[in-house]
């Protein structure tokens, strides 16, 4: 297993669309232990593949206190959603931004496990807006994306900055 390096924003690989996985090998159960590890040094409760700049449609999730229910969906679809959360949202490629953003409360998910084996799952809550926030990243949206044009430069100028200070 192997810590891998996390996208900043506002790098243009995160707006890469993934593709999706045609056949679980051993290289792709590889890629979600690896992801997870990642996931949890950082620490974060979500990662998809696109953020580690592998363009293919693998998520990990844990949202557990305990870090000890990974969850991992491979070609992940929401086939249903409703309601409307309101939950403040941070992400690993644009640490320490956070922001609320609309998002359904409650999904339904279809997706392959690390396995290959198809599962639906019915989320709600912190889930829910866990699994949007990183099948957009699947799409190539960052979830600052949603923000005004304004907030949105402000924020690109500010990371650029602190880029030119740390190089």
């Amino acid at each position: 297993m192997a810590l891998l390096k996390i996208l900043q924003y506002p790098d243009e690989r995160l707006h890469t669309v993934a593709d999706r996985v045609p056949e679980i090998t051993a290289n792709i159960r590889a890629l979600t232990q690896d992801m997870a590890e990642t996931m949890y040094a950082a620490p974060g409760i979500g990662l998809a593949a696109t953020q580690v700049d592998v363009h293919v449609q693998v998520i990990v999730i844990d949202i557990s206190e305990t870090h000890d229910q990974l969850l991992v969906l491979i070609n992940p679809e929401i086939t249903a959603r409703s309601g409307v959360s309101d939950y403040e949202e941070g992400c690993l490629s644009v640490p320490g931004v956070f922001g609320k953003i609309p998002r359904s409360e409650r999904v339904t998910v279809e997706a392959l496990d690390r396995n290959g084996a198809p599962f639906t799952l019915n989320a709600e809550g912190l889930l829910a807006v866990c699994i949007q926030h990183e099948m957009d990243h699947l799409l190539g949206k960052v979830f600052v994306e949603y923000w005004s044009r304004l907030k949105q430069s402000r924020l690109q100028a500010k990371f650029k900055k602190q880029r030119r200070t740390v190089i």
